[in-house]
């Protein structure tokens, strides 16, 4: 075979690869099929659209004619986008770790005709540099041990099987008690910086489900230390080079420790989280910075972000014209151009000097000046901002991955629904709408959904975290706007992975099917990476479908779920967050319960919505309507023909109020 077979694929990395030299075939059975025939190691690529380094390895290796022959002579080379094949890529990331290798993209690995990796790396540049080996020299020795030694290859294959089966064990325990929930926020916020917020020096990173766990301790036990962390980071990164202060959205991560200089690609997943975030702190705090940016960053993602069908799209690249952050950096004397005698006012605000803070150009900030200005200083520096956004359209922008994930767009399908209702934005619960319909209805068959849609094709079968966020998605839209069918829906997609996900010997969720072929194994973890994990996130969802249900059968699988997970916190907790704050909604809901047309309600609904109560479950009940039997308030109604309150703890209600005062006196108690 003498061919780069990419052109037939869907995702946009895949495509940018399908002009290589190099003799591409897409991860499957037909690439296992020929390295078999050939008798040939595969070469397995895994990057993505939006990744810097692997953009800098294609332009070196992947597009060189003499490096490609090498590649084609000696093996059969799999490109995977890893955000296509989120699977594919824990598999052989954890390879890398276990050879000792710190992992990420692009990730290089060598495996067996059979897929068992036996050797890798990540970027590898053309010539030896870096301290690392030329990629054409890795080539021939990996192919020359592969020859002369199988001995030694099959050693490092049976090594890594042995230890990668570990992947698809928990470590089970006696559960989470919430004492411990404070013993862990107390260790964790020891390692905030507390002059810039974020964990450690650089490159830093979001974690919000680890803020979130502090913002929790915080509400908690009213300690100000967990409070001060999660402002001081979330006021850092606002005003940092991190956040795109003119189009709105947040970069990946920062390379430094003070949220300046971004790795500028911007993912739809970090944004979702953030906006999680961003709106529970604005709901204790009013903080006009956090409330503006999650207004801006939902304007970019409406923007910017909508795929075919109001479904979300994945990415923006970090890089445009070959350059990163190109797209966002500005140079002083284009601001003096553009903004003329207002330029000196925008560049001592935004930190513009003829000098600049990347490459001799300036990516804006404010981290000099974390505090607003006065009201006539912002009205007048929003208006330049506009300016400078309205001339960067002319720029080239950075490349688009319009490919609609069933997992991230879960995340911001919630994001979405709850900061529409808290924001009072019914435009952005309507965007959440049409894109849960999108997921819904194009990216499922016979009831399972699917993991990747674009061009019109769906690809790959859904992972736990497909099913995961979506379902979590269905409650949050079922809580914004009281639709049945979302409640539906959630029950039906838990069912899935209860057939298909669950390991009924040891407890818990694998990550892909019981049907999955073309994997050498089957993951299980409660470990978040920069999404939350979907074991952690299916505590929460079975913890709703409980109180929304009255059925006991989703807390006891939501229970048994915590006890699986729970021998991991022992040995490290740090990833865990998600699965660590869904334990505390198991454990304490605040289930709120309002009687009465949404006209009655709504003053209640604003009391609840305008306060940051992260266990929060709102329930509004229509007239008409009832709660099944084993709610708490089953059987309570209204106070005459007035919207009425009942909020209820474990299967204890309180008396009905009618007051929105009386409702704020419960909350706070």
């Amino acid at each position: 075979m003498s061919a780069n077979l990419l052109g037939r694929e869907t995702s946009p990395y895949l495509l940018q690869h399908k002009d290589n030299p190099v003799h591409w075939m897409a991860w499957g059975p037909d690439a296992f099929a020929r390295a078999h025939a050939e008798d040939k190691p595969i070469l397995l690529s895994v990057g993505y659209a939006a990744c810097h380094w692997c953009h800098v390895m294609a332009h070196e290796s992947f597009e060189n004619p003499a490096i490609a022959a090498v590649m084609n002579e000696l093996f059969v080379n799999v490109k995977v986008d890893r955000e296509e094949r989120p699977d594919v890529d824990h598999i052989y990331q954890n390879a890398l770790a276990l050879l000792g290798q710190q992992g990420g993209w692009p990730l290089t690995m060598f495996l067996t005709p059979g897929g068992e990796p036996f050797w890798g790396g990540t970027y590898f540049p053309p010539t030896a540099r870096y301290g690392r080996p030329g990629f054409e020299e890795v080539l021939r020795g990996v192919e020359n041990v592969y020859r002369r030694d199988p001995a030694k290859v099959q050693g490092n294959v049976a090594a890594l099987k042995d230890a990668l089966a570990q992947l698809g064990q928990n470590r089970p325990g006696e559960g989470i008690e919430p004492a411990l929930l404070d013993q862990i926020a107390e260790r964790l916020v020891r390692e905030i910086d507390p002059a810039h917020g974020g964990f450690g020096g650089a490159p830093k990173f979001p974690q919000v489900s680890i803020f979130e766990l502090l913002w929790r301790a915080w509400k908690r036990t009213g300690r100000p230390p967990y409070r001060e962390a999660v402002m001081t980071t979330l006021a850092h990164m606002s005003q940092g080079g991190i956040y795109d202060h003119l189009g709105g959205g947040f970069a990946r991560y920062s390379v430094d420790e003070a949220w300046l200089v971004p790795h500028f690609e911007k993912m739809l997943y970090d944004n979702a989280q953030l906006i999680d975030l961003l709106t529970l702190a604005w709901q204790e705090t009013r903080e006009p910075l956090f409330a503006a940016r999650v207004r801006e960053t939902v304007a970019w993602v409406l923007r910017e972000m909508v795929a075919e069908g109001g479904g979300f799209a994945s990415t923006l690249d970090a890089d445009s014209e070959g350059e990163e952050g190109k797209f966002y950096v500005w140079h002083a004397a284009e601001i003096d151009d553009l903004l003329g005698a207002d330029a000196a006012l925008f560049k001592n605000w935004y930190g513009v000097t003829a000098r600049g803070n990347f490459e001799g150009a300036t990516i804006l900030n404010r981290l000099h000046a974390i505090e607003a200005a006065d009201l006539e200083t912002e009205t007048e520096l929003a208006r330049l901002r506009h300016v400078l956004f309205e001339a960067r359209k002319g720029r080239v922008r950075p490349g688009w991955d319009d490919k609609v994930l069933a997992d991230w767009n879960g995340l911001m399908i919630a994001a979405l629904a709850n900061a529409g209702s808290v924001f009072e934005e019914p435009a952005w619960i309507a965007a959440a709408q049409r894109a849960f319909a999108f997921v819904r209805e194009r990216m499922s068959v016979d009831g399972r959904l699917g993991h990747s849609f674009r061009a019109g094709r769906l690809k790959h079968a859904a992972t736990l975290d497909d099913y995961a966020n979506m379902a979590r998605a269905a409650l949050a839209l079922h809580e914004a706007t009281g639709d049945a069918e979302a409640l539906a829906q959630a029950r039906a997609w838990v069912e899935v992975v209860d057939k298909h996900h669950w390991d009924r010997a040891a407890d818990g969720y694998f990550f892909t099917a019981d049907d999955a072929d073309d994997l050498i194994l089957r993951s299980k973890t409660a470990y978040d990476s920069a999404t939350p994990s979907g074991n952690g996130t299916l505590v929460g969802v079975l913890a709703r479908l409980h109180l929304a249900t009255g059925e006991e059968a989703y807390r006891e699988r939501a229970q048994t779920l915590v006890t699986a997970f729970s021998g991991e916190v022992a040995r490290n907790f740090f990833p865990l967050a998600t699965l660590l704050n869904n334990t505390e909604l198991l454990h304490d809901p605040l289930q709120v319960v309002l009687v009465g047309d949404p006209a009655e309600t709504h003053a209640l609904r604003r009391v609840v919505l305008e306060r940051s109560l992260p266990n929060r479950v709102l329930t509004v009940v229509p007239p008409g309507a009832e709660l099944p039997a084993g709610h708490p308030a089953h059987g309570k109604g209204a106070v005459g023909d007035r919207g009425t309150a009942y909020v209820c703890a474990g299967m204890t209600c309180s008396p009905p109020v009618t007051e929105p005062q009386a409702l704020a006196q419960l909350l706070e108690r």
